[in-house]
């Protein structure tokens, strides 16, 4: 008798996301996994192919739904500086309220990179390529603008940003406490005002 899939695939993601984005690849265990998803191993491998294939449709969907789509709504505002201070307001806030101290699903996947295959290397890579273009194209704006002083180097500072934007996820996990992290997250856009002309 042919297999056939008796549960939502999507629905399937958004549960194995949790438990990968919780526990990291290594340390999830198939068990884990079709316990969190309700399906028998059998079905996991008919579905996804492979454990792997499994994170690599977790971390693009986690990717797709919380840095792209926060990226897109701030696309849309009218100060390109504020909208590069919403964007640390938003990563601040949610890290704030991670009582788990997951952090974030891309980042910490970033941290392990060399040991994941291509396919994963590649949303990871490409999530922060596009996030240093977000602050290049915000920079570029306000430079065009008037915001910022001529002297500021766009590229640098848009690297800076990035650096600055995963660091924070990455000490939110445990490692500074909330007066440190708003600290963190506000000498970002000081640097920014402290440009203005």
């Amino acid at each position: 008798m042919p297999w056939e899939k008796n549960f939502d695939l999507d629905e399937a993601t958004a549960q194995a996301m949790c438990v990968f984005w919780s526990k990291g690849y290594e340390a999830t265990s198939l068990s884990d996994l079709t316990a969190a998803m309700g399906i028998n191993k059998g079905s996991l491998y008919n579905a996804f192919g492979s454990k792997h294939a499994l994170f690599s449709r977790a971390l693009l969907k986690y990717d797709l739904e919380h840095r792209r789509a926060l990226l897109n709504s701030l696309k849309t505002r009218e100060n390109p500086i504020a909208a590069i201070t919403e964007l640390f307001d938003a990563i601040l806030a949610e890290s704030l309220s991670d009582a788990e101290y997951k952090g974030c699903f891309v980042v910490n996947t970033a941290l392990e990179l060399p040991h994941h295959e291509p396919e994963v290397q590649k949303v990871v890579i490409g999530a922060f390529a596009e996030l240093e273009e977000f602050f290049r194209s915000r920079l570029r704006k306000a430079k065009a603008e008037g915001l910022l002083s001529p002297g500021v180097k766009v590229n640098s500072e848009a690297k800076a940003l990035l650096s600055q934007l995963v660091g924070l996820r990455i000490l939110a996990r445990g490692a500074l406490d909330a007066t440190a992290l708003k600290a963190l997250s506000r000498s970002a856009t000081h640097r920014l005002r402290a440009a203005d002309a």
